[in-house]
C-alpha cells in the first residue's frame, strides 16, 4: 500500500543571496503561497527525496536560546503570537546570520512549509537552487530554461513539531552532507546532535531486527544477516571507528544493500551517523539473554541451528542439550 502523500498546510518561498565568500542578504515574499498543485507536487517531491537521503543527522533544540533561538520562535508559532509569514521571516533573518559567517555557504530559494506527515506536524525547510535547462518555443526554437535543481538536495532540514510537544528526545534531523554547509544549516536549526553511542548502537540493532521481521526471513537467512552484521560492528567498535552505514550493508545483506539502506534511513528509527558502535549493545545479534523470577539463560542464535537448544513452540519451553557433565549431576545429585 503506497504511504500518503504529506499535506501541505501552509507554504512560503523566500531567498538567501550569497556567493561563497561573499557577505548574505535575504529577499523576503510578503505573503504566504496558495498551495495549488504545482506547490503540492514540489513538496512531495521534496520530501520524498529527503526521506531517501542517507546520512542525515538527528537531535533536538540547543538549550542556549540567546545564541540558537530557533526554539523560541516555534513557541511563538504554537501559541499564536506570530502567525506563519511572521515566523518564516525571523527565520530566514537567522538563517541569513548563519549563511553569513560560513564562507563557502551559497544561496538559493528557500522553501519553508509546514506539512502534516502521517499525524506529525512538521516544519520542512528546503535550499534550492536553480540550473539551467533547454526548452523548445512554440516557434520551434531551442533557448534555456531556468529550473528548479531537485536532484541535488543539498540543504535540508526538518523539525517534528508533534515530537517536539510531546517531549521526545530527538524531533529534528538535517542532512549531513559537506560538513561546512551541514554546520551552518545545523546552527541555524539550533540542533545539538550529540550522539549517544548506546542507544544509536541500540536503534541499529532495532532496525536490522525490524527488516528481518518485515522481510520474512527465514531463520537460517536471518541469523546469517545479524553474523554479517555483528562481525562489521565488532572490528569497528574493537578499533574505534565509527560505523559507516553503506558498508554495513554492503556487507550485511549483499544481495540487495539498497533494500537494507532503505529501511535504516526510515525517519521513524532516527538513526544518526558517524558514531561508534557499543559492543555490548550488539550482543543481542548473536546471542538471546533472557531471565525469570528464579532462572536466566543465555545462548548463541547457533545453538538453536546446532540443535543444542530446541524451542517447543506447542509447550511455549526450550529444551537444552548436550548440557555439561557437572550440570547434569547436580541436576540429578
Amino acid at each position: 500500500m503506497t504511504a500518503p502523500q504529506p499535506l501541505v498546510r501552509h507554504l512560503v518561498v523566500h531567498k538567501l543571496i550569497k556567493d561563497p565568500h561573499g557577505p548574505a542578504a535575504i529577499a523576503l515574499r510578503p505573503a504566504e503561497m496558495s498551495v495549488n498543485a504545482a506547490a503540492q507536487r514540489l513538496i512531495d517531491h521534496l520530501g520524498q527525496r529527503y526521506g531517501e537521503r542517507k546520512g542525515k543527522g538527528y537531535g533536538r533544540f540547543e538549550d542556549d536560546e540567546d545564541n540558537f533561538p530557533m526554539p523560541r520562535f516555534m513557541r511563538q508559532y504554537v501559541a499564536g503570537d506570530i502567525d506563519f509569514l511572521a515566523l518564516s521571516h525571523l527565520m530566514m533573518q537567522h538563517l541569513q546570520m548563519r549563511a553569513g559567517e560560513e564562507q563557502l555557504a551559497s544561496g538559493g530559494y528557500v522553501l519553508i512549509a509546514r506539512v502534516d506527515d502521517a499525524g506529525a506536524d512538521c516544519l520542512l525547510v528546503v535550499l534550492v537552487t536553480e540550473v539551467v535547462g533547454m526548452a523548445i518555443t512554440g516557434d520551434f526554437e531551442i533557448v534555456d530554461s531556468p529550473q528548479l535543481d531537485l536532484s541535488n538536495l543539498r540543504v535540508a532540514g526538518r523539525i517534528d513539531l508533534t515530537a517536539w510537544q510531546g517531549g521526545a528526545e530527538r524531533y529534528i534531523s538535517f542532512l549531513k552532507g559537506r560538513a561546512d554547509v551541514a554546520h551552518y544549516f545545523k546552527l541555524f536549526l539550533g540542533c545539538n546532535d550529540v550522539v549517544l553511542a548506546l542507544k544509536e548502537t541500540q536503534k541499529l540493532v532495532q532496525g536490522l531486527n525490524q527488516f528481518a521481521e518485515r522481510q520474512q526471513l527465514p531463520p537460517a537467512t536471518r541469523d546469517a544477516l545479524f553474523e554479517r552484521a555483528h562481525g562489521y560492528l565488532d572490528e569497528a567498535g574493537d578499533e574505534g571507528e565509527p560505523v559507516a552505514l553503506d558498508v554495513l550493508v554492503r556487507r550485511a545483506w549483499p544481495e540487495a544493500p539498497e533494500r537494507l539502506q532503505s529501511a535504516l534511513a526510515e525517519d521513524e528509527l532516527a538513526l544518526a551517523g558517524g558514531f561508534v558502535p557499543d559492543r555490548r549493545a550488539i550482543k543481542p545479534l548473536m546471542r538471546f539473554k533472557a531471565s525469570g523470577e528464579h532462572w536466566k539463560i543465555e545462548f548463541d542464535r547457533s545453538s538453536l541451528r546446532a540443535g543444542q537448544v530446541i524451542y517447543d513452540r506447542e509447550r511455549g519451553a526450550l529444551v537444552l542439550t548436550e548440557i555439561p557433565e557437572a550440570l547434569r549431576q547436580a541436576l540429578i545429585g
